[in-house]
């Protein structure tokens, strides 16, 4: 059975726009259908969802995510698309855009607190690159790892990194910390000087720890660290990417231990 579409109304532009623009303050933008998803999925407190194409969407939930389909039709509101655009940084090829409330900082510094504890916690070092920052987000929530924690100026929940992590910020504790307020367990920092990693099995409670793009480990992390560990590499070749590094630590930490049945 198709939903009858929802809009505002040709009388009421404005009225949207001013509702949106009363969530932005201190609310999350989902950007995309895949962004929609994931937070629904994941329990978001959705507060306003947008598109200029609610066909369009509720046929991508028939094909992609019927387990949201429902929920989906009850937030959507459909507006023009000059409405839709004018809210968004940049329009998403499928036309839709939401707000959701941030978890609460005691609530996820909880989780990352939490013992014992089933899977690890992924550290970023200082990160610079906003997309590589969501990108690690999207592989630590696919992995079920307990959280990710940043150190340093970037903001974990800066909505490019939310972009980039898919919306799966809501499926893992995210938060940014000082190197002295990481929650506890043995520190594995990733270092090329490090011991391989294959001869290794990563706990359960590790903080698994990875330096910045570009300059590596702080000092005071590294002087956090209880071990050093390092990835498989070609001699002459220099780095990973950050993403790549951190799936290839996850998942030797899923292939030798974790995560539990």
């Amino acid at each position: 059975m198709t939903d009858p579409a929802r809009t505002t109304g040709p009388e009421d532009p404005a009225g949207t726009v001013s509702a949106w623009h009363r969530l932005t303050e201190d609310a999350v933008l989902l950007d995309g259908f895949h962004a929609l998803k994931h937070a629904v999925r994941f329990g978001a407190e959705v507060r306003m969802a947008l598109t200029a194409d609610r066909a369009g969407v509720l046929a991508l939930a028939d094909e992609l995510a019927a387990d949201v389909r429902e929920p989906l039709a009850s937030l959507l509101t459909e507006v023009p698309h000059g409405t839709y655009a004018s809210l968004v940084p940049r329009p998403h090829p499928t036309a839709v855009a939401a707000l959701a409330g941030r978890p609460s900082r005691a609530g996820n510094l909880e989780k990352l607190a939490h013992t014992p504890r089933t899977a690890p916690v992924v550290v970023l070092d200082n990160p610079r690159n906003l997309g590589n920052a969501g990108a690690v987000i999207r592989l630590a929530a696919g992995f079920g790892a307990t959280g990710v924690v940043t150190t340093g100026t970037l903001d974990p929940w800066h909505p490019t990194v939310v972009r980039g992590g898919a919306g799966l910020h809501f499926a893992t504790a995210v938060e940014r910390l000082t190197v002295r307020e990481l929650p506890p367990g043995p520190v594995f920092a990733l270092d090329p000087e490090g011991e391989d990693i294959r001869a290794l099995r990563l706990p359960d409670d590790a903080l698994l720890a990875f330096g910045s793009e570009r300059s590596g480990l702080s000092a005071e992390l590294r002087a956090r660290a209880d071990h050093l560990v390092a990835l498989p590499m070609r001699p002459q070749v220099s780095s990973y990417n950050l993403a790549t590094s951190v799936a290839m630590t996850l998942y030797h930490w899923s292939a030798t231990g974790g995560p539990s049945a």
